[in-house]
């Protein structure tokens, strides 16, 4: 019997849900809404806002996590 992998929580990732992020490469600003799972193999993806557009975005963990993204404030 295999054994399902475990669903991502809020609190596997490094940027908690409203936590507010600056895209380093381009300037603009984003509001992490939660860490989800992708559908097709369960690999954890940030969901995120644009604070300018309001556009919702998903993106790897792995990505989001690898220093194109830096905290401006975190809120709860």
């Amino acid at each position: 019997m295999t054994q399902k992998p475990r669903m991502a929580q809020a609190s596997d990732g490094r940027f908690a849900p409203n936590t507010q992020l600056k895209h380093v490469k381009t300037g603009g600003f984003y509001r992490v809404v939660c860490l989800a799972n992708t559908e097709a193999d369960l690999t954890p993806a940030y969901v995120y806002e644009s604070l300018q557009t309001h556009d919702f975005w998903i993106r790897p963990q792995a990505e989001m996590e690898d220093g194109r993204f830096v905290v401006v404030t975190q809120t709860n």
